[in-house]
């Protein structure tokens, strides 16, 4: 069984995805629930990657389409991709946005060439103890959706963004699996009975779900988060400047040049 199929992706003939792009794409990867190790039955199926423009889009007059998105049903399954050309995508890279680098260094991979390779391995060198407030923002980004629709998926986003956080500042490893984190953080005895729920649909309700319980460990969680920040070996800064530069030079000049 390959990853794609113990992930639950309902597609995993994804090549025509690929061959029908514009422009070559540098890798393609899943991201969403199948990533973070609760999709529903009904889940689609989230797409993401990085480009490469022609140089003649980025060097005129017009403002170039750095960012390229569609959707379609394929066979039943509502399919999103989303790709970034690579100068976008390595300046989001030196930001601290951990959902790029989810994306970069997910194990859901349909498409990757070396250059994605060389990216996974520059990854490590942008990571920074920062990261710690994207985490903090999405989970509180979740939380306020859980507050308002009373759906499973982002009372489990909401567990998934903290946990993910705690997890990079005490290792430095990304890691957007929500089981495998429950290995690994101490976390809620009941967040594998929610994904089991979740399974049966994509915006499930949480019935039974004691809120002032899941208010509760969620800011217990948000301390932990805090106290892994301050107490983590990751620098206060990116590094990699130099090196994502010149890969993203020697990209677009390699393809000029083809």
């Amino acid at each position: 069984m390959t990853p794609l199929q113990e992930a639950g992706l309902p597609v995993t003939d994804l090549g025509p995805v690929v061959a029908g792009e514009r422009h070559p794409l540098l890798f393609t990867t899943v991201s969403g629930a199948h990533l973070y190790g609760f999709p529903s039955r009904d889940s689609d199926v989230d797409l993401r990657g990085a480009h490469l423009l022609p140089a003649a889009d980025l060097v005129g007059l017009r403002e170039p389409q750095e960012t390229r998105s569609r959707m379609w049903d394929q066979d039943g399954v509502e399919m999103d991709l989303v790709t970034h050309d690579l100068r976008k995508f390595v300046r989001l890279m030196l930001k601290p946005n951990g959902y790029v680098l989810e994306q970069l260094l997910s194990p859901l991979v349909v498409h990757t060439t070396p250059l994605h390779a060389e990216l996974v391995a520059l990854a490590p060198a942008v990571l920074t103890r920062n990261h710690a407030h994207h985490y903090r923002g999405f989970a509180n980004t979740q939380w306020r959706l859980f507050e308002r629709t009373g759906e499973l998926k982002p009372l489990l986003c909401t567990f998934r963004a903290l946990l993910t956080g705690i997890h990079l500042m005490r290792s430095g490893e990304v890691l957007a699996h929500l089981p495998a984190l429950l290995a690994d953080v101490p976390a809620p005895a009941f967040l594998p009975g929610l994904i089991k729920a979740k399974a049966e649909a994509e915006h499930g309700t949480a019935e039974g779900v004691d809120r002032t319980e899941m208010a509760r460990e969620t800011a217990s969680l948000h301390q932990v988060l805090d106290e892994a920040q301050a107490a983590s070996g990751l620098p206060d800064s990116p590094g990699g400047f130099d090196a994502l530069h010149e890969l993203v030079v020697r990209a677009r000049l390699a393809a000029s040049a083809g």
